[in-house]
């Protein structure tokens, strides 16, 4: 008979101010729902994924055959994606990037587009990881929810990570700071509860041969 399988660590959020409410671990470490399918049904591979945490959607592309990396700058986070087998580097995005300028496809998950605490610079670094026809998919709040800065970090197990800014950003902003990112939004859509987007790089107007 074997042993029951041990229950994943608990993961939470801490805030600078000293909240540190739970995560829905369920979702983080659970089985891909509908919304994150719809998402990875989107992407064209190869595929970044900036903020992995324990790596869902990057080990559900990986056992898809999809060529794919997950990054984090939190180590727990980064133990339990290695230990389930995902392929992920600790590593912050705005740190050196195996495949820059080669990826096809960018995820900013699970809020991530508020790593760092500011948007644009944020993307305006995932664009710069990208081939130049390469997407990013990103995450957002809802379009009732204002957008907002924060201080906090992630504990897995009790153990922290490193302290981050981050911000949220919500469906009525995303236009104003993909455009200030140099992107353009080609597609919105929601799943379940959750809303997303698509940004890419404006294509440049076709210029007729001179004769």
């Amino acid at each position: 008979m074997s042993a029951p399988a041990s229950a994943p660590p608990a993961l939470e959020v801490e805030g600078a101010v000293g909240a540190a409410p739970v995560l829905a671990a369920e979702r983080w470490l659970g089985v891909l729902t509908s919304a994150d399918e719809s998402v990875l049904a989107r992407v064209e591979p190869p595929v970044l994924d900036v903020g992995c945490g324990p790596g869902r959607h990057v080990l559900a592309l990986a056992e898809r055959g999809t060529v794919t990396l997950g990054i984090d700058v939190t180590p727990g986070a980064v133990g339990l994606a290695r230990g389930r087998g995902a392929p992920v580097l600790e590593r912050s995005v705005f740190d050196r990037v195996p495949g820059a300028g080669r990826w096809a496809s960018a995820l900013l998950l699970d809020g991530n587009i508020g790593i760092g605490g500011d948007p644009v610079a944020l993307l305006t670094r995932v664009a710069a990881l990208l081939e130049p026809s390469g997407r990013v998919l990103v995450e957002l709040d809802p379009p009732d929810r204002e957008s907002t800065l924060d201080v906090m970090r992630l504990r897995v197990g009790g153990i922290p990570g490193p302290w981050f800014a981050w911000a949220r950003v919500g469906v009525g902003a995303i236009g104003a700071v993909a455009g200030r990112s140099g992107l353009l939004v080609t597609e919105n859509w929601t799943a379940g509860d959750r809303w997303f987007a698509a940004l890419a790089r404006p294509r440049s107007p076709w210029t007729a041969p001179v004769s």
